[in-house]
């Protein structure tokens, strides 16, 4: 072992520093609870479902929460623009713009609730939607 090298010579593995713990060096970064909730609506059930499976944030309630809150947001918003999708390919030629316009305006205001979640999970609050917050909390 070269004296003052960072890694082994043999191996490449890290040489722990003098005095320093072999625990603080495997300890991983975590998140606080507010920012991982927070994150769990930014790509929908995507980042919901890695909170449920990641280990630090799979044991805390708080995260949970929101990370069931996010999962449901999305499959409601899935399943409302198929049906909006469906309904516009029964209508005449002339309404189907007027489906395209209340679709695309459903996406925005499902956009905008991920949005109001992120804030109100990043400020530690558990703000439950009306159908889809009770789902989550039984679901925790």
């Amino acid at each position: 072992m070269v004296a003052g090298s960072a890694y082994c010579a043999s191996c490449g593995r890290p040489v722990p520093l003098i005095g320093e713990s072999q625990q603080s060096m495997s300890a991983a970064p975590t998140l606080s609870p507010n920012v991982a909730a927070a994150l769990c609506y930014l790509a929908g059930f995507v980042t919901g479902t890695l909170f449920l499976v990641l280990e630090p944030y799979r044991q805390h309630r708080f995260v949970r929460f929101h990370a069931f809150q996010s999962i449901f947001l999305n499959v409601a918003w899935i399943v409302a623009y198929v049906a909006l999708r469906m309904i516009e390919t029964l209508l005449p030629w002339g309404l189907r713009e007027i489906g395209t316009g209340v679709s695309t305006l459903m996406s925005l205001v499902f956009l905008v609730a991920a949005v109001w979640l992120m804030y109100r999970a990043y400020g530690n609050e558990i703000y439950k939607l009306p159908v889809i917050g009770d789902l989550a909390d039984r679901q925790v």
